[in-house]
């Protein structure tokens, strides 16, 4: 009876500490999730050649500290940020944000103008503060063709006020944002751009219900800033058949820091 007994008592204890761990791997998945890195995946080509469609990204929450954006369903009665690290968003950053007309879509984009700084786009060339941002000249790349072949697509180097490079591109020489009014960044918002600039809704476009423009950006809406892509299919591959990995998978891309 005795070993009965104490077989029972270690099975029923195996069965236990299952279910603690997996309690306690929720936990640490909802706490991680909610307080240090979200995963977030790409879905349009706004942010080419940075951002592909099919990557998927880590976003660091704690970057800039939280809102009640940083919690799941957001929390009505809190306002504001909540910044402990002092990290303050920073030109150049890949930024996920929640749409201003709508808190239920996410977008991501590089913010280019800070509180105070005024923007604008002059014949496809960005002005910050009323100077012309450096932009250079790179080889063209090519796209594929709204009915099949490739397309060339011009490419530049745009190197902002505090150092921070990257690639842009341009589809279109007179595309409709690549002249602009002169937009003035209100106190505690920002303004974000996508890298593919003539197929980019962002804030040179009026945020407005049933309008895909985001105008300028709250702080509260800002959800992090990306950190590193961890993994990347092929546009339209679905991301779930494994199966298919060898033959889908941007073998090149996994592991990219952003």
């Amino acid at each position: 009876m005795s070993v009965t007994s104490e077989k029972t008592k270690v099975e029923g204890g195996g069965l236990g500490e299952t279910v603690k761990v997996v309690v306690q791997a929720l936990l640490l998945a909802f706490v991680i999730r909610t307080f240090l890195f979200q995963p977030f995946n790409i879905p349009t080509g706004s942010m080419e050649n940075t951002l592909l469609i099919g990557d998927y990204l880590f976003v660091s929450k704690y970057a800039y500290g939280y809102s009640r954006y940083s919690f799941p369903f957001g929390l009505p009665a809190f306002s504001g940020r909540i910044n402990p690290f002092h990290s303050d968003p920073q030109r150049g950053d890949i930024v996920v944000f929640k749409l201003p007309s709508d808190p239920n879509v996410d977008y991501v984009k590089r913010l280019i103008g800070l509180p105070g700084d005024t923007v604008q786009v002059k014949g496809g060339v960005l002005f910050l503060n009323g100077v012309e941002v450096k932009h250079e000249k790179l080889p063209d790349t090519t796209t594929d063709g709204q009915f099949g072949g490739t397309t060339r697509v011009a490419r530049w180097k745009e190197t902002l006020p505090n150092g921070v490079s990257y690639e842009t591109l341009d589809l279109f020489p007179d595309g409709p944002a690549d002249n602009t009014e002169v937009f003035k960044v209100p106190a505690g918002n920002y303004f974000m751009m996508g890298d593919n600039r003539d197929n980019s809704s962002d804030s040179r476009f009026e945020s407005k219900p049933g309008s895909p423009g985001v105008g300028f950006v709250p702080a509260e809406n800002l959800e992090g800033r990306a950190q590193i892509i961890f993994f990347s299919v092929k546009d339209g591959a679905p991301a779930w058949m494994f199966w298919q990995w060898p033959w889908t998978v941007r073998w090149n891309r996994l592991f990219t820091l952003l």
